[in-house]
């Protein structure tokens, strides 16, 4: 894996998710649970699509638990068969491939009006504060309808869905609470407006008896939190993991053919998201050389299986000339991430911009360019500090 500036762009991990050997493994969960922890790639694919392990399970009161910053029972990634496939029915067609490539020129203004900014106060800057954060805010806001004066104070917020220690258990709870009074007021708002937008959208299929009144607001406060940091996180990853590779910036600037499989293969070596979501056996089931038994929780490490020597020919090299497997990034099967299209792009459109904006780009010189994001269950920087 290439490093330059002292930086290792896979940051801080876990002592369970050092290289070892076996590809699943037993782990105790930073809440002292056990469970079991699949890195290998193919066995973490098929967990995934399996229907043995359920998601709904890992939810009950005394499932074993990864974390604290786990969805809540009615949570759409919280369910599973029926009832699962109601919700997602719902919002998926916002999402698809057609929708979020109709978002392009609205993402491109937005990601241009960051950089003018950027360019205007240079030549160095965050690239956290001044693009990877606002970006995905203004994204969400304006598809999900949540008026742009209140995006700062929800952001200040919105990180309690991925929280483990960066704040107490009463500043959690409190600011939980803030978000559902806020997401309440705004539904509110909404029944009294005339807008085009997805929140008015799904108060449209609560009215029709589609969605009741606690999944209306679980949803619409899901797909904002959800779509947010994740995003956030992906980009500033993406961008470090690109510059910290040795040539790879002047060649992914000289090669703009390669830009979709390029986007592709940073999802793949640095996701923001490392680990699935827990998920409880149904019934004994057999994994590797590992039988599973019913009521016992599996998690898949994303990081591990994307970077599986036996699936790539350069598991920790960015390599966007070899087409491999698909990365599990956004997961796989009924619990595929819904917002894969509209990450997709937003990174697209981001590289795209600071290649031919910034064909220098580098990280800023010093100890402090690069800070990683602590006590949340995902990946992410808190600073980027680059010049050009």
């Amino acid at each position: 894996m290439g490093q330059e500036h002292g930086v290792d762009h896979l940051g801080p991990l876990p002592a369970f998710m050092a290289p070892g050997d076996g590809g699943v493994i037993p782990i105790v969960t930073p809440v002292g649970d056990k469970m079991w922890l699949v890195r290998d790639y193919a066995l973490g694919r098929r967990l995934l699509a399996d229907q043995r392990f359920s998601r709904a399970e890992a939810t009950r009161p005394h499932a074993p638990r990864f974390n604290d910053a786990q969805p809540a029972a009615d949570a759409l990634m919280s369910m599973d068969g029926a009832e699962h496939a109601r919700l997602r029915r719902i919002v998926s067609g916002a999402f698809s491939t057609r929708r979020v490539a109709a978002l392009t020129a609205s993402v491109e203004r937005l990601a241009d009006d960051l950089l003018d900014a950027l360019a205007a106060a240079g030549p160095g800057a965050d690239l956290v504060e001044g693009l990877a954060n606002p970006l995905p805010m203004s994204v969400l806001c304006s598809m999900l309808g949540v008026p742009a004066e209140d995006a700062p104070a929800f952001r200040d917020r919105v990180e309690v869905l991925f929280d483990i220690s960066a704040s107490t258990p009463r500043e959690k709870s409190g600011r939980r609470l803030e978000l559902v009074e806020y997401m309440g007021e705004l539904i509110a708002r909404k029944r009294r407006a005339d807008d085009e937008d997805l929140l008015t959208d799904l108060i449209a299929a609560q009215d029709e008896g589609r969605l009741s009144p606690g999944e209306l607001l679980t949803l619409g406060l899901t797909l904002l939190m959800a779509g947010y940091e994740t995003t956030v996180g992906q980009i500033a990853l993406s961008v470090l993991a690109l510059l910290s590779e040795p040539g790879a910036w002047e060649h992914a600037r000289d090669r703009p053919d390669l830009l979709d499989p390029l986007v592709d293969d940073l999802l793949r070596l640095t996701p923001s998201t490392p680990l699935s979501f827990p998920r409880v056996a149904v019934e004994p089931v057999q994994l590797g050389a590992v039988t599973v038994q019913a009521g016992e929780a599996v998690v898949v490490s994303l990081l591990h299986g994307n970077r599986d020597p036996g699936t790539w020919a350069r598991p920790d090299r960015l390599s966007p000339e070899e087409h491999g497997e698909v990365h599990l990034t956004f997961g796989h099967g009924v619990h595929r991430c819904l917002g894969a299209p509209l990450a997709r792009l937003q990174l697209r459109i981001v590289l795209q911009r600071l290649l031919a904006r910034f064909p220098a780009l580098r990280v800023a010189p010093g100890p402090e360019s690069v800070v990683w994001k602590e006590g949340l269950s995902i990946r992410g920087l808190a600073r980027l500090r680059v010049r050009w």
